[in-house]
C-alpha cells in the first residue's frame, strides 16, 4: 500500500475517538484522510462514513476496497439514495444523500454502527447539517458512540466546541507547486489546447453543470485531435461513466492516452480523479437558492468562492508540480467562503425528516442554525401539503417522509395511488427534465408533465432510470397506494399535481392572458415552452425568475397544469393580524382570498387578545429584561417568564412597549430589591451600579477611595455571595479584582498604595 501523509496520525485519530468519542480532522487535499482513517476505525465496531455526492460514495467504497483488500459489498460497501451495495458482513459503510438521516430516523440511536464519520464536513451540505444535529443526539444517548469530523478546510475549533470540545487531529498534506495563470474570457476550448501542449498528464476542466459541459466537449473535442480522451463528469452521469474517469486505471498514466476531463463541481472535493496535472476553471458553479417571495429553490450559475477556487487548484498539485488556468481576471476579488446549504435553500424536506425523528427544527441543536424564517416557511408549506397539522406530524405526513423524495413529490405519489404516471412526472421534476412544446395552437395541452410523457422514450437514460428507482420504491412501499387506481385519467393526474403544488396556484389576469397573479402575490408570466393556454387557473410546476430584481412580473412558468376552478378552496373571509418586524407593530387587516389569492385587504383595529398574543410569543429580553432575569436567579425567585411576558404584553402597541419589570407583582419586586438590588451604597455615600452576571455572580465597579472604611466585602442575596468588587483607580483604571475585601486591606493595598 502506497504510503500517505495521514497514515502517522491515524493511531492519533483512532486513540482519540476512544478516549473522547470525538475527534476532529483537518488534512490537506491528497493526504488520504477519505480512505484510510475510517478503515482503521472499524477494529471497534462497525463505521458508516457520510459523503456528500453519489459518485464519491462509490468511488471511494472501490478505493477502500482495493486498498484493504476487501470484498467490494462485503467488508466495505455503499448505499446512496436508490442503490445500495452492502451485507451483513459489511463493517464500513459508504453513505450520502440523506441515507444517514433516514437510518436515524428509523433507529435513532443508530445502534447498527459504533462510529460515524462525516466527511468534506466544509462542503456544508444539508444532509450533513442535520446528520450531524440528529447523531450528536444519539452520541449523548449512547456512551459507546463516536463521532469523527474529517475536512480539508474547516474552521476545526467550532466543531470541536459543538462536540463538546473534542481533540483535534492537524494532519498536513504533500505539497507541490502550482502554476496559476488568469486568462479573462478566453474559451475553455482555447485554454485546453494550450494547457495541452504545455504540459503531460491529464487535464481536468470545471463548468458549471451537464448542459454547460455537454456544450463545451465539442469544442474541446474539435481543438484537441483524435490522440486526446474528452470525458464527461457529474452527478447524473451513470455509474459505469463515471468509472470511466475515476478507476485508477483509466488515467493517462495507466492507458497510455492523455484525457479531458470535463467536470461540475464534483471533483473539487468529493472524488480523487487519476492522473491530473493541470486544472482548467471556468470559476462558475451552479447553487440552489430559495426564492422566499415564489416559494421555490432555482439553479443559480455565481462565481465561485475562494476556498472552492483552492481546492480546485489543488487537484493538479496532488502528485507533481501542477498548471492551473484561471478564466477570471486576477483582480477579482472571490467571496472566501461557500455559503452553506442550511441558509440558501427550501427546507421543508429537512423540517418534515426533524419532526418524524421527534424532534423540532426550530429547536433543535444546530451546529449552525438556519434562519427562523426559512424555518416557518417550510412549516408552512407542510402544513399546506397535509404533513403537519398545527405543527404536529400526520400519518398523511409520516407516510410522506418514508419515501426518500421532496415533500411536494411525495405528496404527488400519495395523492395518485402510486401511479406510474406520477412517478414519472416526479422524475421529471426532480432532473428538471421537460420537453418543449411546439409551437401553434394544436400543441395546447392542460398539463405539460402529460405532454411530456408522451415522449417518454425521448427522455435521457437518467430520468429513466431516476423514474424506474421511484417505480421500485413504491412496489416495496404497499401503504403508498391506498387502494387508489395504479393508472388516473388525465383530471386525476392533475389533481395530483395540484396536491403537491397547492401553495402555486396562479389566476390568469385576463381571459387568455400569458399573465398571472400567483397564490403568493407575485407576478408571473407564462412562457412560450408552456402549451397550458386555456383555464382561468392553474399549478406553476416549473417557475423561473430574475434573482437580480424583485417585486415585478420577472418569474416564467415554463411547466404548468391547469386546475379546474372547484379543485380550489372556496374564498373566504377572515381578519390577519400580523406583527411587523421592522416596527414591532401588530397591524390587524380584514383579507378577502380565493386560496393565497388576496382579493381585498383592508386594515382594521387589532383585537387586543390577538396582539398581545403575537407580541408576547414574539418578545425577545433586551438588555433590562436580561438584568431582570438574572436578579431574579440570583435572588433564588423562580419567574414565571411567560405569564410575565404576556402581562407585559396586554395592552401594548408593540414589542418596544414591553417592559419585563413593569409586570412583576409586587412581592416579587419587593423579593428583589431586598436580595438583588439594583445598587451598593458604599462608604463614600453614592450608590454604585451592581452587575448580576450570566454565572450567577455579581460585580460592581467602584473608586477604591471610595470603599475607605469598608472592612469587609459586602453580601448579598439568600446565599450571602460575595461581591466582586473591581477596585478602580482615581483615574478609572482598574486595580484590583477582589472577593475578599478583608485581605486586600492588610495584603496587597500598601503595595497598590504605592503605585497610586
Amino acid at each position: 500500500m502506497i504510503q500517505l501523509p495521514v497514515d502517522p496520525f491515524v493511531p492519533q485519530v483512532v486513540d482519540a475517538a476512544r478516549r473522547r468519542r470525538a475527534a476532529v480532522v483537518t488534512a490537506a487535499p491528497g493526504a488520504g484522510k477519505t480512505t484510510r482513517i475510517p478503515p482503521a476505525l472499524v477494529v471497534d465496531g462497525p463505521v458508516i462514513l457520510l459523503q456528500p455526492r453519489r459518485a464519491a460514495a462509490r468511488a471511494i467504497a472501490k478505493r477502500i476496497a482495493d486498498e484493504q483488500h476487501w470484498t467490494l459489498g462485503r467488508e466495505v460497501g455503499w448505499q446512496v439514495r436508490f442503490e445500495r451495495r452492502f451485507g451483513d458482513d459489511t463493517r464500513l459503510l459508504v453513505a450520502t444523500e440523506g441515507v444517514l438521516t433516514a437510518r436515524l430516523l428509523t433507529d435513532p440511536l443508530l445502534s447498527s454502527f459504533t462510529t460515524i464519520v462525516l466527511d468534506e464536513f466544509h462542503e456544508r451540505s444539508i444532509h450533513t447539517d442535520v446528520a450531524l444535529a440528529l447523531a450528536k443526539q444519539a452520541w449523548y444517548a449512547r456512551s459507546d458512540l463516536r463521532i469523527v469530523v474529517m475536512s480539508a478546510t474547516l474552521e476545526a475549533d467550532t466543531i470541536a466546541a459543538y462536540l463538546d470540545g473534542c481533540p483535534i487531529v492537524r494532519i498536513p498534506g504533500r505539497t507541490y507547486p502550482l502554476e496559476i495563470a488568469y486568462a479573462p474570457a478566453q474559451p475553455m476550448s482555447d485554454a485546453v489546447a494550450e494547457v495541452i501542449r504545455a504540459t503531460t498528464g491529464d487535464v481536468l476542466c470545471f463548468l458549471p453543470g451537464s448542459g454547460e459541459i455537454r456544450r463545451e466537449m465539442a469544442s474541446i473535442e474539435a481543438r484537441s485531435g483524435r490522440e486526446v480522451d474528452v470525458l464527461p463528469l457529474y452527478g447524473a452521469l451513470p455509474p459505469d461513466e463515471q468509472d470511466r474517469v475515476l478507476s485508477p486505471q483509466a488515467s493517462s498514466t495507466s492507458a497510455g492516452r492523455r484525457r479531458i476531463i470535463v467536470t461540475t463541481n464534483i471533483a473539487e472535493t468529493s472524488v480523487t480523479v487519476p492522473g491530473v496535472t493541470a486544472v482548467i476553471d471556468a470559476g462558475l458553479q451552479k447553487v440552489a437558492r430559495y426564492d422566499a417571495d415564489r416559494g421555490i429553490d432555482s439553479l443559480v450559475v455565481e462565481r465561485i468562492t475562494q476556498d472552492a477556487a483552492d481546492q480546485r487548484a489543488g487537484r493538479a498539485g496532488r502528485t507533481s508540480p501542477g498548471v492551473v488556468r484561471r478564466l477570471w481576471d486576477a483582480r477579482d476579488r472571490l467571496r472566501p467562503h461557500r455559503e452553506p446549504d442550511i441558509h440558501r435553500i427550501d427546507l421543508s424536506g429537512v423540517a418534515l425528516d426533524i419532526f418524524a425523528w421527534g424532534g423540532d427544527p426550530r429547536s433543535l441543536d444546530w451546529f449552525e442554525s438556519p434562519q427562523r424564517e426559512a424555518i416557518e416557511q417550510a412549516m408552512a408549506l407542510l402544513e399546506r401539503l397535509g404533513a403537519l397539522n398545527q405543527g404536529t406530524l400526520t400519518d398523511l405526513g409520516r407516510r410522506m417522509q418514508r419515501l426518500p423524495l421532496h415533500p411536494r413529490l411525495s405528496r404527488m405519489l400519495l395523492a395518485s395511488g402510486g401511479a406510474q404516471s406520477v412517478a414519472r412526472a416526479c422524475a421529471l421534476v426532480a432532473e428538471r427534465q421537460f420537453v418543449a412544446r411546439a409551437r401553434g395552437p394544436a400543441a395546447s395541452t392542460s398539463c405539460d408533465l402529460l405532454s411530456s410523457l408522451d415522449q417518454w422514450s425521448t427522455m435521457p437514460p437518467h430520468v429513466q432510470r431516476v423514474a424506474r428507482d421511484i417505480e421500485e420504491m413504491l412496489a416495496r412501499a404497499p401503504d403508498v397506494r391506498g387502494g387508489r387506481a395504479a393508472s388516473p385519467g388525465e383530471a386525476e393526474f392533475r389533481r395530483a399535481i395540484l396536491a403537491g403544488y397547492p401553495d402555486r396556484v396562479a389566476q390568469r389576469r385576463a381571459a387568455g392572458s400569458d399573465r398571472v397573479k400567483l397564490s403568493s402575490g407575485a407576478g408571473a408570466t407564462i412562457a412560450p415552452d408552456s402549451g397550458v393556454r386555456e383555464g382561468d387557473y392553474l399549478v406553476a410546476v416549473d417557475l423561473q425568475g430574475d434573482q437580480h430584481r424583485r417585486g415585478g412580473e420577472l418569474a416564467r412558468i415554463r411547466v404548468a397544469s391547469r386546475v379546474e376552478p372547484d379543485w380550489l378552496v372556496a374564498n373566504a373571509t377572515e381578519v390577519v393580524h400580523r406583527l411587523d418586524e421592522a416596527t414591532g407593530v401588530v397591524r390587524a387587516f380584514d383579507v378577502e382570498r380565493y386560496d393565497a389569492l388576496i382579493l381585498v385587504e383592508r386594515a382594521t383595529t387589532p383585537d387586543a387578545e390577538v396582539a398581545a398574543t403575537l407580541l408576547a410569543e414574539a418578545w425577545r429580553p433586551n438588555e433590562d429584561d436580561e438584568r431582570v432575569l438574572r436578579r431574579a436567579h440570583f435572588a433564588g425567585r423562580p419567574l414565571d417568564l411567560a405569564t410575565a411576558v404576556r402581562a407585559a404584553a396586554v395592552g401594548a402597541r408593540s414589542l418596544a412597549d414591553i417592559r419585563l419589570a413593569q409586570s412583576l407583582d409586587p412581592e416579587l419586586r419587593r423579593a428583589l430589591d431586598r436580595d438583588a438590588p439594583e445598587t451598593l451604597v458604599v462608604p463614600s455615600g453614592r450608590a454604585v451600579r451592581l452587575d448580576y452576571l450570566e454565572d450567577g455572580s455579581v460585580r460592581a465597579d467602584v473608586k477604591l477611595q471610595e470603599l475607605f472604611g469598608l472592612g469587609e466585602t459586602p453580601r448579598l442575596g439568600p446565599k450571602r455571595e460575595a461581591v466582586l468588587l473591581a477596585l478602580l483607580a482615581p483615574s478609572g483604571r482598574p486595580v484590583q479584582m477582589t472577593r475578599d475585601l478583608k485581605s486586600f486591606w492588610s495584603r496587597t493595598y500598601p503595595e497598590v498604595r504605592k503605585e497610586l
